[in-house]
């Protein structure tokens, strides 16, 4: 009898749809796919490996994992992904329990891997990881009403600090065709927000036909039945045109939340971490898109304790974040990978001044977007019901100015709720953050 098979699905929304892909291809190969651990015969664990803290998440696992196979519980173990693809041979020879690695070419070998390791072989696939992306279907797990779809693979933009290109490989952007089929399919079977995602959603199909496609691509989408929210992540803050900002301001199914990772603005800072543009374009860019797009979130991702972050500039980063009043960021310490320009730069922060001031910005933001959500109470918010908080005794849900996993919730009662619908919801207070209200009477979507 075939494997029972689970996932466990570390790291970003881009490796959560390359899980989905090896559901899918599980299932179809004649798998029973198993949603309790537990139970399972073989687990696959897709890991991340961006920073330290993703790669000690993904060992954690693998070691839990091993344990179980140790005692018995468990028969056998795939590690895939990023963790998989720059530490392949390191995990081959210092945790004997695995039983295959596949690295980031080859997610659509996970069968054959699966095939092999029941026979008792031991497969380590890496295939070429600047491929071109594959068009798999997927089985999504997200929940009701909203799913990623992954324009692109890999990334050019090579940054200082980062090891993404050298496991993700090239850049590399899917058809806008099957990427529209996958958007109507996923519309067909009940979704209504799609979230666009790559490492750099601005530079779509400029490897394709030298010019950025992704004005004409969220059009295509928001042209299709059922899809009411496009969301967008993560963009380039010097790849973002006038006709990307048109698009954005002029079409009513894209939602105003904007993921654009900065990551500083202090220019030497900049200049160092290999970022194309000026503090000064930023403060630009920041100032035209709250002008043309009124009611404009902003998200963003920060970096502290950088090569050469002295008080100076880490006080231009702060002063900045006072001015802008960004609604939504996260704040990260610098951290050395090996392999990666950075690493090799002098003038690092130590751990506990990075530590320091990724805490002082953490508060800062933190007062800012209290600040904002207390704007919110009286307001009326669409939101996207997700389900029902059995300890709450309430909805749950996410307005425009919520992504999944990285912002809060909106939780609210009614009655005729069901997940994935969109009620207008009247914001009555807020709890450690959340939004919190009940369902308007004034006439709601389904």
């Amino acid at each position: 009898m075939p494997y029972k098979v689970g996932m466990v699905s570390l790291g970003c929304a881009k490796n959560l749809v390359d899980s989905e892909q090896m559901l899918w291809l599980i299932r179809d190969a004649g798998y029973e796919l198993c949603s309790e651990l537990s139970e399972a015969d073989a687990i696959v664990v897709n890991t991340c490996a961006f920073v330290e803290s993703a790669k000690s998440e993904a060992i954690e696992n693998i070691l839990e994992f091993a344990a179980l196979k140790n005692e018995g519980r468990l028969k056998k173990l795939i590690v895939a992904g990023c963790l998989a693809q720059r530490y392949g041979e390191q995990i081959i020879s210092e945790i004997p329990e695995v039983d295959a690695v596949i690295g980031c070419g080859s997610f659509g070998n996970i069968t054959e891997a699966l095939g092999e390791v029941e026979n008792g072989a031991k497969p380590n696939l890496f295939g070429d990881i600047d491929a071109a992306p594959a068009e798999t279907d997927r089985i999504i797990t997200t929940g009701e009403g909203w799913a990623y779809i992954k324009i692109a693979e890999g990334c050019d933009n090579r940054c200082a600090y980062c090891v993404i290109p050298s496991i993700r490989g090239r850049y590399r952007s899917r058809p806008a065709d099957s990427i529209i089929r996958e958007a109507k399919k996923l519309a067909e079977e009940g979704i209504r927000e799609i979230i666009i995602v790559a490492q750099d959603i601005t530079r779509y199909g400029t490897d394709l036909t030298g010019e950025r496609m992704l004005p004409g691509l969220i059009r295509a989408i928001s042209e299709i039945d059922g899809i009411e929210w496009i969301r967008l992540h993560y963009l380039y803050p010097d790849e973002i045109d006038e006709a990307l900002i048109r698009e954005i301001a002029d079409n009513p199914k894209v939602v105003k939340y904007l993921d654009i990772p900065i990551q500083h603005i202090d220019d030497g800072i900049l200049k160092r971490m290999n970022r194309r543009g000026s503090g000064a374009m930023i403060k630009d860019l920041f100032a035209e898109l709250r002008r043309r797009i009124p009611g404009l979130v902003l998200r963003t991702s920060l970096i502290t304790g950088l090569p050469g972050e002295g008080e100076a500039e880490f006080e231009r980063l702060c002063d900045f974040l006072r001015e802008a009043r960004i609604e939504r960021a996260g704040v990260f310490t610098y951290s050395p990978e090996e392999g990666t320009p950075a690493a090799q730069m002098p003038e690092i922060p130590d751990e506990e001044t990075a530590a320091r001031r990724a805490d002082l910005i953490s508060q800062m933001q933190a007062q800012i977007m209290d600040e904002y959500a207390q704007k919110q109470v009286g307001t009326i918010k669409k939101v996207l019901c997700e389900g029902y908080d059995r300890l709450a005794e309430c909805w749950y849900g996410r307005s425009e100015a919520d992504s999944p996993d990285v912002d809060g919730k909106v939780f609210f009662t009614g009655e005729n709720i069901r997940p994935g619908g969109f009620y207008d919801i009247l914001v009555q207070e807020i709890l450690d953050g959340d939004l919190v209200g009940e369902l308007s009477q004034k006439e709601n979507g389904t």
